[in-house]
């Protein structure tokens, strides 16, 4: 049984930092997973933010969030970190690590939640204004 437990959610200002970790159970093939972050807000729908393949050399971004914040992983810990900075009240929302072990065709990026099998437990990102 794959686990992802989120961690690093709360409460800033904003322009504020924050970051977050989600770290994958061990004995799992984390360094051929595919991770993504994705977030829900009250109301809405989850929605994708940021994508890492297995070698990190294919990163994408929700354009709402691109230039303030970055994903990038640790094979070696089996963790994948969201570091958000420049935080926006519209950036309020439960923060969700998602992987995928379904191989991804070469430069595509899956940003649907259906197309991740495991989910976090998410987090809470809280930005006041």
């Amino acid at each position: 049984q794959v686990q992802l437990v989120e961690s690093g959610g709360g409460r800033v200002q904003t322009g504020g930092s924050l970051t977050l970790s989600c770290a994958v159970s061990a004995g799992h093939a984390f360094s051929t997973s595919y991770m993504a972050w994705f977030r829900q807000a009250p109301g809405k729908e989850r929605e994708f933010v940021a994508y890492i393949n297995w070698s990190g050399d294919t990163i994408d971004y929700v354009d709402s969030v691109k230039g303030r914040f970055t994903i990038s992983r640790n094979n070696a810990k089996n963790t994948v970190i969201l570091q958000m900075d420049n935080l926006k009240p519209e950036d309020t929302a439960v923060y969700y690590c998602a992987l995928r072990t379904r191989p991804v065709v070469a430069w595509t990026v899956p940003k649907t939640p259906l197309e991740y099998a495991y989910w976090g437990q998410g987090t809470q990102v809280t930005v006041s204004s």
